[in-house]
């Protein structure tokens, strides 16, 4: 039968009797944690945000709790599912696979396995009483049956050694604007330090009405993910014209976080950025570029990424109602945040700086 033995770090007696196969499901102990990596990073389905420097870093910058489930068939791991106990104001009581992540859900040797963490997290659910859980699943073959969010796509494309070759699978019109780029003497350099980053992130994030993360975030995230995670800045003359924190998984290349500078968009620094990121990782052995989660024709990222003419993939995330009775959406589109978001953009860049982290922490 499938078990899950309380821990520590929950206030609740979490023993529960689920099925009749004999999978163990426990929560996750810090001897667990090479392990853990092993499996993630051999399943199909797995992702740098199922890692553990995923869990160093959201635990040490936000203080969110971290109920990572594990399941064994006899001395096997079979399955994980990363989940984070997040509370707040805003969003009330909420188990989510996983902050501010574009994936996440369990990973399985099976549908039985799926079927087992699945009766697993309803009880945990109920044990927790939370309002609702999310699971940002990358892959239909992760879901659990839960009610599915119908808000995002994500943007992938092959890569490979031949910079002719991906220039040529780029669309024609942004093709010729990656050429322009090309002319005006862009160089790309990688740092471990996000001082120039940040600053350019910081405004593009007033910009658009969005909270400013921790200060210590993104070099957290270096540190955690070490060699595979780097920041990479263009250099136009002697200014940071563009920035981008990029996650290499296998052989996949993510770029997670960019950001550039607006009074140079003349130039084209973004154009320049991915498509030298593309080059040099294909040129390096990676051959899945991912462009990330953009939600659907909402313009802004979800054009710039279409233009590029890669492939587009439902995310199939899903949300299990506990005590909540409808689907909540807190996402920009949400018309409650417009009168705020519009605020926003209209606040000095160092208060936006200052108290961006207390409200980015509300919607992981």
């Amino acid at each position: 039968m499938t078990r899950l033995f309380r821990s520590s770090v929950v206030d609740h007696d979490l023993s529960v009797y689920l099925s009749r196969r004999p999978f163990t499901i426990r929560l996750t102990e810090r001897a667990d944690d090479a392990a853990w990596d092993a499996y993630v990073s051999e399943h199909e389905f797995g992702s740098p945000f199922h890692l553990i420097a995923w869990r160093r870093t959201i635990e040490e910058v936000f203080g969110y709790r971290a109920l990572y489930l594990i399941a064994f068939d006899g001395p096997k791991i079979c399955g994980v599912l990363p989940l984070f106990l997040i509370e707040n104001m805003l969003m009330g009581r909420v188990l989510l696979s996983t902050p501010f992540a574009v994936y996440g859900g369990v990973l399985a040797d099976s549908p039985d396995v799926r079927k087992a963490f699945s009766d697993q997290v309803q009880t945990l659910a109920v044990a927790l009483e939370v309002d609702h859980v999310e699971l940002r699943n990358g892959h239909e073959e992760q879901c659990l049956g839960y009610s599915r969010l119908d808000r995002y796509v994500t943007f992938t494309q092959q890569i490979g050694p031949d910079e002719e070759a991906v220039l040529q699978s780029i669309p024609r019109k942004t093709r010729y604007m990656v050429r322009k780029a090309l002319k005006h003497g862009f160089t790309a350099q990688t740092v471990r330090t996000t001082e120039a980053f940040e600053r350019l992130y910081h405004r593009n994030l007033r910009r658009l009405g969005t909270p400013s993360f921790p200060k210590n975030y993104f070099q957290i995230l270096l540190r955690n993910f070490a060699e595979n995670a780097e920041m990479r800045e263009v250099i136009l003359g002697d200014k940071v014209a563009s920035a981008v924190l990029t996650f290499y998984f296998r052989d996949q290349v993510l770029p997670y976080y960019g950001a550039s500078d607006q009074n140079l968009n003349e130039f084209s620094p973004n154009n320049f950025m991915y498509f030298d990121l593309m080059c040099t990782a294909g040129q390096s052995g990676y051959r899945l570029y991912d462009f990330g989660r953009s939600k659907k024709n909402t313009g802004g990222s979800y054009d710039f990424k279409a233009h590029w003419g890669m492939v587009e993939k439902e995310l199939p995330y899903e949300m299990l109602l506990v005590k909540r009775k409808a689907l909540p959406n807190f996402t920009p589109t949400n018309a409650a945040f417009r009168a705020p978001r519009k605020l926003w953009q209209y606040l000095p860049l160092s208060i936006t700086r200052a108290i961006g982290p207390l409200f980015i922490r509300l919607v992981p």
